[in-house]
């Protein structure tokens, strides 16, 4: 069975992977490095990670198998996922693909450097219901596909 895995530190869209989660009968782990309300649901994990930096990170990577599906605003950590054949999401719906991990990884580093040189600023843009409507659709049209490949390869 896939189980979906989030990186759950300021993720906006923890209610939205819950409900598709259901919907389909998936498993949920999110992942965080502190701050993660307890939930009833025994589809529903927290794990909470404390150490390095990329805690949180690694242990996705550790546990996430080819099949599963993430849900990561972290590119560097997307990347790491998608080498594993990890579908993967951003919180806009955004999908991470063997495709597209390249570019996305491109402008995050570019981005980085002119933040760092001054040249923008380091605002994000904010999050809109337009957004959430769009993880809705990408996350559950995801599960589908992951789970149709996973019946195809039994």
């Amino acid at each position: 069975m896939s189980a979906i895995f989030v990186d759950a530190d300021a993720c906006p869209v923890k209610a939205e992977v819950v409900k598709v989660a259901e919907r389909h009968g998936l498993p949920v782990t999110f992942v965080a490095n502190g701050g993660l309300r307890p939930s009833r649901d025994p589809m529903i994990r927290n794990i909470v990670v404390t150490g390095k930096f990329d805690a949180a990170d690694d242990w996705i990577v550790d546990n996430a198998v080819a099949g599963d599906i993430a849900v990561t605003a972290d590119v560097p950590l997307a990347a790491r996922l998608v080498e594993k054949g990890i579908h993967t999401l951003g919180p806009t719906g955004r999908p991470f693909t063997p495709e597209t991990i390249g570019m996305a990884v491109a402008m995050r580093n570019l981005k980085q450097d002119l933040r760092e040189a001054g040249e923008i600023k380091g605002y994000n843009p904010g999050f809109t219901p337009r957004d959430r409507s769009a993880f809705l659709q990408a996350l559950d049209q995801t599960v589908r596909r992951a789970l149709r490949e996973k019946q195809e390869k039994d």
